[in-house]
């Protein structure tokens, strides 16, 4: 029996943080009104708090399904797509396809060239609810609608040392590996005495089997990148993330060509098809796509263009309160190429009050979420946070 979409309805969630992500502003990055800053070392914008928006969709026999994306900075804008073009195009339409609705809802701003940011976004938090409403519908986990679980846990690298010093970054990285994680990430931005001294820091306080990756910020151009990584290369460096300025698919080729330690990209991209331009011409070792920019369609669509090219997928995972987390773990465990997911600690651990559900990190690993379509709600915790757009 049909049961369309009744309503979609968009809120944001904000929680303040002791400290910002990737650690305090320095000097000469004072947070503005709107508690926004810019880091000097990747000329990004970063807000002193955690915010994400949240859809929520209900069908016409009351079933209700959740999803995430960005909102970070202007929420508003996905807001105003969502409510102004995508809902009334969404209501009244069968959830049980929602890779036809996203397709659908993808063209109707195609020839505008409306073909990533926040529009997709938006599109993404959509698509991300209409697939926990399948899922609930038919009585199954969304990963059994993609294929099945073929990883029942996901190995997982910590992400984010946001400590004031390299000695307090290092030791934050210990206290993490005593509690069974032996992989780790660090941000060149944020590496204030130099990123080569920095990982060497890390690679003394955590050992010769510690995997740990470099994550540059798209902040170099090429030669400026091949020149960074191999200062970083007599430590290990496990992989190089973003090298270069997301536009520069020259550059990404050169630096792919030229390196010999991996190279991983693809956080920032929204559809497929941002990937199809930059296979064809770069050595890509690691695709790192990131739920809340994409949804579960475009997340899967990745995955297939990476097993067609034999490419290593480690997924990415920043902000938010764990709906487009599980999200990402229910299409990861259905990807054969997943080998690792980021683990997003300073907002994972806070946030595990924000939902119900069983989804869990420990010992290095994520333990895939139970339960019919995502395996998460949102607790009455999170609900009382919502706020309407």
């Amino acid at each position: 029996m049909s049961d369309p979409v009744r309503s979609v309805a968009v809120f944001t969630l904000t929680l303040q943080r002791d400290t910002p992500y990737l650690g305090a502003p320095r000097r000469g990055e004072e947070p503005n009104a709107q508690g926004y800053f810019v880091r000097k070392g990747n000329r990004t914008v970063y807000p002193t708090f955690d915010r994400s928006v949240l859809v929520r969709i209900e069908t016409g026999h009351g079933i209700v399904g959740w999803g995430e994306t960005y909102g970070l900075v202007a929420p508003g804008a996905v807001g105003a797509i969502i409510n102004d073009l995508l809902a009334s195009f969404t209501i009244g339409r069968d959830p049980q396809d929602p890779t036809l609705i996203y397709d659908d809802l993808y063209d109707l701003m195609r020839v505008r060239g409306y073909t990533g940011g926040f529009y997709v976004d938006a599109l993404a938090a959509i698509d991300i609810a209409l697939w926990d409403i399948a899922g609930k519908q038919q009585g199954k986990p969304v990963h059994a609608l993609l294929g099945g679980a073929i990883h029942n846990q996901i190995p997982a690298y910590v992400s984010g040392l946001p400590e004031a010093t390299r000695a307090k970054r290092a030791a934050l990285a210990e206290s993490w590996q005593a509690r069974g994680f032996n992989a780790f990430k660090f941000a060149t931005p944020v590496a204030d005495d130099g990123a080569a001294v920095e990982l060497e820091t890390l690679r003394s306080a955590l050992g010769d089997d510690a995997r740990i990756a470099a994550d540059m910020h798209w902040n170099q151009t090429a030669d400026q990148a091949l020149e960074l990584i191999a200062a970083m290369q007599p430590y290990g460096l496990w992989f190089a993330e973003a090298p270069v300025r997301t536009e520069d698919i020259s550059g990404l080729e050169k630096v792919t060509n030229a390196s010999a330690t991996p190279i991983a990209v693809g956080e920032e991209w929204r559809t497929e098809h941002d990937f199809i331009q930059r296979v064809e011409r770069c050595k890509i070792a690691i695709v790192q796509p990131e739920m809340g920019h994409k949804g579960i369609t475009n997340f899967m669509r990745i995955g297939a263009v990476a097993a067609a090219h034999s490419i290593e997928i480690i997924p990415h995972a920043t902000i938010g309160t764990g709906v487009f987390l599980a999200a990402s773990l229910q299409a990861s465990s259905a990807l054969s190429g997943v080998t690792c997911h980021e683990f997003q600690h300073s907002i994972f651990e806070p946030n595990r009050r924000l939902l119900v559900g069983d989804m869990d990190c420990e010992n290095g690993a994520y333990t895939l979420p139970t339960g019919n379509g995502l395996g998460v709600e949102l607790s009455s915790e999170a609900l009382e946070l919502l706020q309407p757009i």
